[in-house]
């Protein structure tokens, strides 16, 4: 048993509505998301006649397994989907940040986004005819801009740029890695910079994945990550070759066809409003306030992370929200705001110029 298995030494904040402020401009700035998204999505449609998603467009791997919720977990750890003991199957899947589908030189943040099914309880607004619950994560444990509003400067520089120059993107990339490597190396990180095309040329199942931003915990408030473990964790900052324009998809592709996977899916407890705050995403929650505690696991069998199948059933034909799951997980603060709207509007644009309705499965669609 690791140390992330332990009872929580910690005393966990209840949530109160007041803990979420709301930006008298938000829906201003909802609306300006939605456009500069719809951007990336109609440019890359124009260019190849396929809508794609406007962020984490390229996968790298679809995969099926299962998410066990463990025994005998503390009050504070046993809230919403990991009340109780459990088994339910999920599918996931592995990307990269970018709207347009580049080549892996340009190294970008890596995402996993997770669709547990079969789940019981009450809904949120929205998916309530579903049984599903999304969770949606990037290998870093902050977000990249506070709040939405930020964040629009961020996305609009990027749709500005989609689809075009990825000469000159592979080059800034391979400039941003070297700063970024510079920065860690005196002990600091640069989102910015990864974001940008900083991040480090090494294998994606060796990462660890987190929710970044906040997200309702039952009476609670908490963060999540996914850590791989046992062999998968032996992957962590393993190098790969980026001469191959698809070498994450490949690495990823072997590794699944010989190899079984296993994550620690963890969640961090809010215990302090001021240093672990809901409206500011931009926020690494401290561990040594609060650590990361294991609540379940995520396995994944030997099989083929790239097959025709599972292209069809994952990549083209699920979409992935925070808002897709239990009235329990709701997603809080700006930026997940955010996300309800604009992860709507994606969704109805790849499915209305694809002519493929994109649904909510049920649980006898997937299993391990």
């Amino acid at each position: 048993m690791s140390d992330h298995t332990a009872t929580p030494a910690v005393t966990p904040l209840r949530f109160a509505p007041s803990m979420e402020v709301v930006d008298e401009n938000e829906g201003a700035t909802n609306d300006g998301l939605i456009e500069a998204l719809g951007k990336i999505s109609q440019t890359t449609f124009e260019h190849s006649g396929h809508a794609i998603r406007s962020v984490h467009a390229k996968a790298h791997g679809v995969v099926h397994g299962e998410l066990q919720v463990l025994d005998h977990l503390p009050a504070e750890l046993a809230q919403g989907l990991f009340s109780k003991p459990g088994t339910y199957p999920v599918a996931m899947r592995f990307s990269t940040l970018p709207g347009d589908i580049l080549d892996d030189s340009v190294s970008t943040p890596r995402g996993l986004a997770v669709k547990v099914m079969g789940v019981e309880g009450a809904r949120l607004p929205g998916s309530e005819a579903d049984s599903t619950q999304d969770f949606v994560m990037v290998n870093g444990p902050a977000f990249s801009a506070p709040n939405a509003k930020k964040f629009l400067g961020n996305l609009k520089m990027m749709a500005a740029t989609t689809d075009k120059a990825e000469g000159l993107k592979k080059a800034v990339s391979a400039v941003n890695r070297a700063t970024a490597s510079m920065i860690e190396a005196f002990g600091g990180k640069s989102p910015t910079l990864t974001t940008m095309g900083g991040q480090k040329e090494t294998h994606i199942l060796g990462e660890t994945f987190y929710s970044q931003v906040p997200i309702l915990y039952g009476d609670y408030i908490a963060k999540f990550s996914a850590a791989p473990i046992f062999d998968m964790s032996l992957l962590t900052g393993a190098p790969v070759d980026t001469s191959s324009p698809n070498v994450l998809r490949e690495v990823t592709s072997q590794y699944f066809r010989e190899h079984g996977g296993e994550w620690e899916f963890r969640v961090q407890l809010c215990t302090d409003i001021e240093t672990m705050p809901i409206e500011d995403a931009s926020v690494v929650w401290p561990e040594d306030q609060s650590p990361y505690l294991t609540v379940a696991r995520l396995t994944v069998k030997p099989q083929d992370s790239w097959s025709a199948e599972g292209i069809a059933a994952v990549d083209e034909g699920l979409a992935f929200s925070p808002w897709h799951g239990l009235a329990a997980h709701r997603p809080l603060g700006s930026v997940m705001r955010a996300r309800n709207t604009t992860y709507t509007s994606s969704v109805k644009f790849r499915s209305e110029h694809n002519g493929c309705p994109i649904h909510e499965p049920k649980a006898a669609d997937f299993t391990s």
